[in-house]
């Protein structure tokens, strides 16, 4: 092999050193629990997400953190979107009762993420157009949340009125 084809293959061994707290935080959202006698882990996100919604948005904040940690350490554009696309995902089908808590045990976004960020960073910071590219994700993020949330209240309130009206 010469100079030229060995300096065009990627180096797909590299990995950045990442932060103990960032791995810490992604290990107690996806991976905390074992399940005795198997090598199944499950942590606080899927714990957490057993109540609809509400719960769902609190373990979302975390997630914006690796997200943000992403940018930190130089990950491109691509793969920030897909980090905002594994959060979507985590957060749209876990607010759906009983589907979404039995997705939650499985899908582990931050995990996932996390991962992304040990095989993609480039160890550089990330630039202001990155930061700007990640707040508007984070913002289409919320008012997915927000969105959510809403529906949520209204099916809550359709539900009641009908019960307290004595149409059903």
């Amino acid at each position: 092999m010469n100079e030229l084809e060995t300096r065009s293959k990627p180096d797909l061994k590299r990995e950045v050193k990442i932060e103990q707290g960032l791995e810490n935080l992604s290990m107690y959202l996806d991976g905390l629990f074992r399940i005795p006698g198997t090598t199944w882990r499950f942590g606080l996100d899927s714990l957490i997400g057993l109540i609809p919604n509400v719960c769902d948005t609190l373990t979302l904040f975390p997630s914006f953190y690796i997200l943000l940690a992403g940018v930190r350490y130089g990950v491109p554009k691509i793969t920030l979107l897909r980090m905002a696309f594994n959060i979507g995902l985590d957060y749209v089908v876990g607010a759906i009762p009983f589907i979404g808590d039995a997705f939650d045990f499985v899908w582990k976004s931050n995990k996932q993420n996390m991962d992304l960020i040990r095989t993609r960073a480039t160890g550089k910071s990330g630039t202001g157009s990155d930061y700007a590219f990640v707040f508007v994700m984070m913002g289409l993020l919320v008012l997915l949340l927000v969105v959510s949330i809403l529906v949520s209240v209204w099916i809550i309130y359709g539900i009641l009125w009908e019960l307290f009206t004595g149409n059903i």
